[in-house]
């Protein structure tokens, strides 16, 4: 019964195998089935910077203007394929520079003689962007669009006892098999599979590897120079770049100084193998399985390339110029591959300063990746961490995210040197907000003259660490709120490894209250909207204030509807309003002659007047209406803790329009209103 189960689990389990693409991914074929391949797919041929420069375009790009500067967004940053486990965000110039470099170096216009070298503060997405080009070459590799090739010798050994057997070797850097054509007679045969008509040009490509070099010889010694023959041995398979199997893609990373050792990179001799070839220079008897091998046709990343040592950073020079390795014992090797390293400042200045690495700074492609400074897009670094889909049992209260990102940006910014702005309003202004008296081209003018703006401040990891701390805390019954998130913020200054001044901790205490005053703003904002929802309330002192008006303009009086006797009309009511936005004492008889033209015309065109329809009329009334609700639900006094039961209900309204139209819970807006409360409290006790 077991066995049974057992085997109806395994077949189950199979039935989610895709077995047309499992053959497709393992193809094999003759020598002469590639080149049939390559005659009607000459794209199959591409270098590695070809490639990864269609894989980036594969995913799709889009076009938007941002203060009247065309950008692009690639897709593949956004990471869709994945779930967005690694979306960049807010970095579309960097990487539309990135991806420049990329188009160039796969038109052969001299970048893809360079090492690109990602430089930034620590956080920077540096390392995530190095992950992702790695992750969408595999998965590229995978697809019909980014089929690769190459190829395994099949040669007959003698065995021991006599008998001979068949022996595969597969070339040990991944070449491309048209790299089994020498070199004289490619052009005439490229031209031949990849016609001019075709549109595009088969790369010359490279010479084979030591261990390949020696096969083909010692067959076309074997076979008297008959090529045909010789190709009989070979046997060429579908590529698909793998790190986890070190095929096509590398990584390498520093060591501790003493354990660091060049053969890393290039191979080392299999000493196992000394005996059965009998000498340490037959290329069989040498595993070239280095990073710079194994990554041949890919992509190789170095992770913080300048803390490597001096003799590893040599072995770049080649491989980025002239694309050659040199194994021990074994002339210079061809390689093709993109060579993608990332550092932080400090080394890279300590490379500006090294005389001795003048050859490195020129093979060298500089991007700058720095910090985001657009708020809405530092925000959704954080959403896609702390959201409900992945915190169970806790609810994140409304604007706690945004205040800890806005902290995070306004550490970046540098401050303004003149156009009279603080830094805040700097902040909203590169978030798209617009401000009186500027224009796209004072935000431009903002930019050029931030020239380090990005390049220093606080990261998203230490916001990260301590909204997980606010999280895991016992405080907030269910639900964090800014105010936890931003004290965690503030403690973790004492103890913040990359803040080494007390006047730089000073300044991010002092952004801190910024945000604090901002956010206080905010929900008094939102507090003062959900109490002057009431449509009806505001209709009624709409209705209220045009028949007070009405009467002014035409030096009437105003029929009281509970007494019916006429009365002047109240100025006091009028003026309460009016004062909301701003309307002075010398104004209000334009404002109010301004009102009453305005529904005439609309009478005119019989349509009826709508307070909606005037917004500067809105905003008063809402004011108005706020100013007299807070009164009546005593929120002044809420902090007391003592409250009737009619002032209750509508509360509860308050806070059921909070949850419903902010994204409140229980605990939350109850915590708002109590705040908002004490604001009110402390404005009267200075009054």
């Amino acid at each position: 019964m077991k066995d049974a189960e057992k085997g109806s689990w395994v077949s189950r389990i199979a039935a989610f195998q895709d077995v047309k693409t499992y053959a497709e991914l393992n193809w094999e074929g003759s020598f002469e089935d590639y080149l049939e391949i390559v005659r009607k797919n000459p794209k199959v041929t591409r270098t590695a910077f070809q490639r990864i420069y269609d894989m980036i375009l594969s995913h799709g790009k889009s076009e938007y203007i941002d203060n009247k500067k065309k950008l692009t967004r690639y897709h593949f940053f956004s990471d869709e394929r994945f779930g967005g486990r690694d979306a960049i965000f807010g970095l579309d110039v960097p990487l539309m520079k990135l991806v420049n470099v990329f188009k160039s170096a796969a038109q052969g216009y001299g970048t893809e003689k360079r090492v690109i070298l990602l430089h930034g503060p620590v956080g920077s997405s540096k390392s995530t962007i190095a992950r992702l080009l790695k992750k969408g070459m595999e998965e590229y590799s995978k697809t019909p669009e980014g089929a690769a090739y190459t190829f395994s010798w099949l040669t007959d050994k003698k065995q021991p006892d006599g008998t001979v057997t068949k022996e595969k070797m597969k070339c040990p850097m991944n070449e491309e098999p048209l790299n089994l054509i020498p070199r004289e007679w490619r052009d005439k045969v490229f031209s031949e599979l990849s016609p001019p008509e075709s549109g595009y040009t088969i790369p010359n490509g490279c010479e084979l590897c030591p261990a390949c070099r020696f096969v083909f010889k010692e067959l076309m010694t074997q076979y008297g120079g008959d090529f045909a023959k010789v190709m009989g041995h070979v046997h060429v398979n579908r590529l698909i770049f793998s790190e986890k199997d070190r095929v096509g893609i590398g990584t390498f990373q520093p060591k501790d100084e003493k354990n660091q050792d060049s053969t890393e990179l290039t191979g080392d001799i299999n000493y196992r193998k000394i005996a059965e070839y009998g000498s340490d220079s037959d290329p069989r008897a040498f595993n070239f399985d280095g990073e710079f091998n194994i990554a041949n046709r890919g992509v190789i990343e170095f992770v913080e390339v300048l803390k490597l040592d001096v003799a590893f950073l040599y072995d770049l020079l080649g491989a980025s110029q002239e694309h050659k390795i040199k194994p021990k014992k074994f002339p210079q090797t061809d390689i093709d591959e993109v060579i993608i390293g990332h550092t932080n400042e400090p080394e890279y200045k300590k490379l500006e300063n090294n005389e001795f690495m003048e050859a490195l700074r020129d093979r060298t492609v500089k991007i700058d990746i720095p910090y985001i400074t657009k708020l809405a897009e530092e925000v959704k670094i954080y959403e896609k961490d702390f959201n409900s889909r992945a915190i169970k049992g806790k609810h994140i209260a409304p604007h706690t995210l945004e205040m800890a990102a806005m902290w995070a940006v306004l550490t970046r910014l540098e401050e303004p040197k003149k156009h009279n702005l603080s830094l805040l309003q700097k902040l909203k202004l590169y978030n798209g907000k617009t401000l009186p008296n500027f224009t796209e081209d004072n935000i431009k003018e903002l930019r050029k003259e931030s020239v380090r703006e990005g390049l220093e401040g606080i990261s998203a990891r230490y916001i990260q660490d301590k909204i997980s701390n606010a999280l895991v805390s016992d405080k907030g019954e269910g639900c964090i709120n800014p105010f936890m998130v931003l004290n965690e913020l503030e403690a973790g200054l004492k103890t913040h490894s990359l803040i080494n001044t007390e006047d730089a901790r000073k300044r991010m205490k002092e952004l801190l209250t910024t945000v604090k005053q901002e956010y206080e703003d905010i929900v008094k904002n939102e507090v003062q909207r959900a109490i002057s929802a009431d449509e009806d309330a505001i209709g009624k002192l709409c209705g209220n204030y045009i028949d007070n008006i009405k009467a002014f303009t035409q030096k009437e009086k105003v029929r009281n509807k509970y007494t019916g006797i006429y009365e002047v009309p109240d100025e006091r009511l009028m003026r309460s309003i009016e004062e909301k936005i701003d309307i002075p004492e010398s104004r209000k008889d334009d404002f109010r002659g301004e009102i009453m033209n305005y529904i005439g015309a609309l009478a005119v065109e019989g349509k009826t007047f709508n307070y909606r329809t005037n917004e500067r009329l809105h905003k008063a009334l809402e004011l108005k209406l706020f100013e007299d609700q807070k009164d009546s639900i005593k929120l002044k006094n809420l902090v007391s803790s003592v409250v009737d039961k009619e002032t209750q209900e509508k509360i509860d309204l308050v806070k059921d329009r909070m949850m419903k139209n902010y994204g409140y819970c229980e605990i939350c807006s109850t915590d708002v209103l109590n705040f908002v409360a004490s604001i009110f409290a402390r404005g009267d006790a200075k009054e």
